[in-house]
């Protein structure tokens, strides 16, 4: 079990960014491995903040690991051998099937035959 609770605070230009709790008096650096795939992300920032036991986790995405399909990052502790988090990336056609796909589309349709239905009343009266 870890010590640290990790808190997502936003995913912003290519960069996931949350914050790391220490429960207890412990000042040190939090030892934490982000993963895809099994293979470590590079340039991860463990940013300590003025209030004791805080500190500010920002991932960057490397371009080479966004593809089509579900990427999923893996954020663990190291010290504890333990999972804190994990965020996800869906692009491609992995998400032709999603309900935010089709709900656009029938959007795009209303739209379509609203148009058409108030040309039509425009036309026969």
């Amino acid at each position: 079990m870890s010590n640290l609770t990790l808190t997502k605070i936003r995913l912003f230009e290519g960069v996931w960014e949350g914050q790391l709790t220490h429960e207890g008096v412990s000042k040190a650096r939090p030892d934490i491995e982000v993963t895809h795939l099994e293979r470590p992300i590079p340039d991860v920032q463990i940013i300590e903040s003025k209030a004791d036991g805080v500190w500010t986790l920002r991932v960057p995405i490397p371009a080479e690991v966004i593809a089509d399909g579900v990427q999923t990052f893996l954020i663990r502790d190291r010290s504890a051998d333990v999972i804190l988090d994990s965020f996800t990336l869906m692009s491609g056609d992995a998400l032709g099937y999603d309900i935010r796909s089709e709900m656009a589309l029938l959007r795009a349709e209303l739209d379509m035959l609203k148009r058409a239905f108030r040309r039509h009343c425009l036309e026969t009266t």
